[in-house]
């Protein structure tokens, strides 16, 4: 008879991981985690180079292992990756790497994971994969493009850009840090379509997260009027670093992109600009198209869920943001997720 695992993790980057760890310390050894990359930690590594997390070591660690190093530092990409790496075989977690599923289907009591020339079987499913899997660019081109374009998720370093002007679409952490970076050596546009707001990392010597955490901002969830509130609010952006190239006039602020035509770029207070290559840091679509389960995904693709337990008996999601709080998105949150669903997967039943 094929082997029934009691729970397959589809993802294994923070959000799987820290389900993999709750799943080993309660005994439950007859588990895997499966992932499409070829290595721990890849979705990190692939990042563009310079990217550093907003969040300190001491908020950027699973639960159980510290991170090495300072905890008021902030861990670039490659430390984040190698962390996680550290983390799997520090438990001893179980994994299956190079593994892509194309679909997850219910028979009865059990969950059918479909992957290259092989079915698994699972008594329980946790998706693991979060929100952020296709990039997204805003359907806003027409005619024929003659600007180079790129998503963020594919950048990596300035010297792989034409020379000129750049474009960077979209007001969120990554766009900043990509926006300033650039700043030092050619003309940067940021388009935003809200007035950005900007946090400092620190606070009277505290990470802002410290402060977060006591206002029972980052873990508030989303049944309480604070994490309605937060939830509302557009993401901040933290640090100082764009607000200071802002001020210095070397990155130029414009709104809303509404149409590229060639190499002409319209913006919704009715400028135009001609630019040599432009930066999507517009973020990704979730997709959930693998799962092929009657009542788990709502008309618009999204998961249907309640703090992450789907009406669909046995399934269940990690790794989503605003699953239950700020924090659930981010490596210091998924680990407080994960200790809420170990006691909901009913292995015991």
């Amino acid at each position: 008879m094929k082997h029934i695992y009691d729970v397959i993790i589809i993802g294994a980057s923070q959000a799987g991981i820290a389900m993999s760890q709750q799943l080993k310390q309660k005994g439950f050894e007859n588990h895997m985690m499966i992932d499409a990359q070829k290595r721990i930690g890849e979705s990190w590594r692939s990042r563009y180079k310079s990217l550093i997390l907003f969040t300190p070591k001491s908020y950027s660690a699973l639960p159980g292992l510290k991170m090495k190093g300072d905890p008021d530092s902030y861990p670039t990409k490659d430390e984040m990756a190698d962390y996680l790496e550290t983390y799997v075989s520090y438990f001893n977690l179980p994994y299956k790497l190079d593994t892509a599923v194309s679909k997850v289907e219910k028979e009865n009591n059990h969950f059918n994971i479909f992957i290259a020339n092989e079915t698994l079987r699972a008594k329980k499913v946790v998706v693991a994969t979060g929100a952020f899997h296709r990039p997204s660019i805003p359907p806003l081109i027409r005619g024929r493009i003659t600007v180079p374009q790129v998503h963020s998720s594919l950048y990596t370093e300035s010297k792989d850009l034409n020379a000129g002007s750049v474009l960077v679409v979209g007001g969120g952490n990554s766009g900043a840090q990509i926006a300033v970076e650039l700043s030092t050596h050619r003309e940067v546009i940021l388009a935003i379509s809200h007035k950005p707001k900007f946090l400092p990392l620190q606070l009277f010597g505290k990470s802002i997260f410290h402060w977060l955490e006591k206002l029972q901002l980052l873990y508030a969830g989303t049944n309480t009027l604070r994490g309605r509130t937060f939830q509302r609010k557009n993401d901040p952006i933290f640090g100082k670093e764009l607000k200071n190239a802002i001020k210095n006039k070397m990155v130029q602020i414009k709104p809303r992109v509404t149409e590229v035509v060639r190499k002409q770029v319209f913006f919704s207070d009715g400028s135009i600009l001609e630019v040599d290559q432009i930066i999507w840091a517009t973020g990704f679509i979730s997709s959930y198209e693998m799962i092929h389960i009657d009542g788990a995904i709502d008309k618009s693709g999204k998961p249907l869920h309640n703090r992450g337990i789907s009406p669909i008996d046995g399934l269940y999601y990690i790794g989503l943001p605003w699953q239950h709080n700020r924090g659930s998105a981010l490596v210091c949150g998924v680990g407080k997720d994960a200790m809420y669903l170990i006691d909901k997967l009913n292995l015991n039943r």
